[in-house]
């Protein structure tokens, strides 16, 4: 894995991996957290209409560069982060590299798509509604985070969405999008010294926007016990705490204890002693998100009405075993290993490794491989410092919760 920086700041990343396909990816230090009290929504809005039009092709011509020749083109939008990213066969990464920065740093705004869009984009925030098992997680955060910059949903509002203008859009743009805070991520057959002539071509010369300003501080985590009627037809249950940032060096052992708890595997605890022991949720997650200055940690589980107050103590129950005693040098041995072997199994998802890869550019200036990560969990991460990170981060007093009904 190589990390390079162009002149005017982009950073770009070079991954092997074989076979006949590749990925590339433009990924941008910037997301609905950097907008203003009246631009919320602006840069979904942004990541939408980049595709509706630049000084050289219109939507369709657009839309069809990559399909036309069996690729994919697609993007999307966090709370600190865009990117536009495809998927080809390796002889098409320049068609792919251009596009994108044609996208990225010529996009037009023509006001005729921009009309469609808003409606598309409005669409999708009326659609959101109906999933109540997605939408209770952006509510939470958005209450967990009230009135900081990262308290607000990523698809703005109907009246936010119908009042963007083109000018909007470039403001923007020009304001976040700097070229030190980007990163090009490609993972692929094609051996360095080829792709980095296709980034200096396409990137290379586009003019240096350089030093942002500061981000506004993430602020506080806000403690909160709210139930809503939404007439659903089970109860969602999402509870969740502050936790390590970006930075922290705790967020190694949080990873691990959010695995331990509520990860992907069949056999985490709380998947365990819900589902499988008690019968009573279907799913049940818990997830650690991060960001440059703030952390999240949460458990969700949907299950019968009748059931919540019977699954919020099992699932206390499971946390608190984290906080009262070191794990038995058998259990942490096991999660090591599950988790050690995840890392190295997600490098068999070269999409999200290759987004990762251009994240980590941007945020710590390096890149490790995927054995390199497994070996850094195993370092750093000892059955006292979990709990120790646990007593630190799960107690019950730091626990906000919502249930949807």
């Amino acid at each position: 894995m190589l990390i390079s920086t162009l002149p005017n700041g982009i950073r770009y990343v070079h991954l092997s991996a074989p076979g006949p396909a590749a990925r590339c990816a433009l990924v941008i230090n910037a997301g609905s957290r950097d907008e203003g009290e009246t631009e919320h929504g602006l840069a979904h809005f942004v990541e939408h209409t980049v595709f509706k039009g630049t000084n050289k092709r219109r939507a369709c011509h657009i839309l069809s560069r990559l399909d036309e020749v069996g690729g994919e083109l697609n993007a999307y939008t966090t709370k600190d982060e865009t990117a536009i990213h495809a998927a080809f066969l390796e002889d098409d990464l320049p068609r792919a590299a251009e596009l994108i920065a044609d996208m990225a740093f010529n996009s037009t705004f023509p006001a005729p798509e921009l009309d469609k869009e808003r409606d598309v984009i409005i669409d999708e925030i009326t659609s959101y509604e109906d999933t109540p098992s997605d939408l209770i997680f952006d509510e939470f955060e958005d209450m967990a985070f009230a009135g900081t910059p990262l308290g607000h949903n990523i698809l703005g509002t109907p009246d936010t969405v119908a009042s963007f203008t083109a000018d909007d859009a470039r403001r923007f743009i020009a304001r976040t999008h700097a070229t030190d805070r980007m990163a090009f991520a490609y993972i692929g057959p094609w051996p360095v010294i080829k792709v980095r002539k296709v980034v200096e071509r396409f990137f290379g010369s586009v003019t240096p926007n350089v030093g942002r300003p500061p981000r506004a501080a993430a602020g506080a985590f806000s403690l909160f016990d709210k139930r809503k009627d939404k007439q659903t037809c089970q109860a969602h249950v999402i509870i969740g705490c502050a936790a390590p940032h970006s930075f922290d060096a705790d967020r190694l052992d949080m990873s691990v204890l959010s695995n331990l708890l509520g990860g992907p595997s069949m056999n985490s605890r709380l998947s365990v002693a819900l589902r499988e022991r008690n019968g009573i949720a279907y799913n049940v997650e818990s997830n650690f998100t991060t960001y440059d200055d703030a952390g999240l940690f949460s458990v969700y589980f949907g299950t019968d009405r009748q059931n919540i107050s019977r699954s919020l103590a099992i699932v206390r129950r499971e946390i608190d075993k984290l906080c009262q005693a070191p794990l038995s040098e058998a259990a942490f041995a096991r999660i090591m290993r599950q988790f050690a072997n995840q890392i190295l199994m997600s490098a068999d998802d070269s999409e999200s490794l290759m987004l990762s890869a251009g994240r980590n550019a941007i945020l710590y200036g390096e890149c490790l491989s995927v054995y390199e990560m497994a070996a850094a969990v195993r370092e750093r991460v000892s059955r006292e410092s979990l709990l120790r990170v646990a007593q630190k981060v799960l107690g019950e007093a730091q626990m906000s919760r919502l249930v949807y009904v």
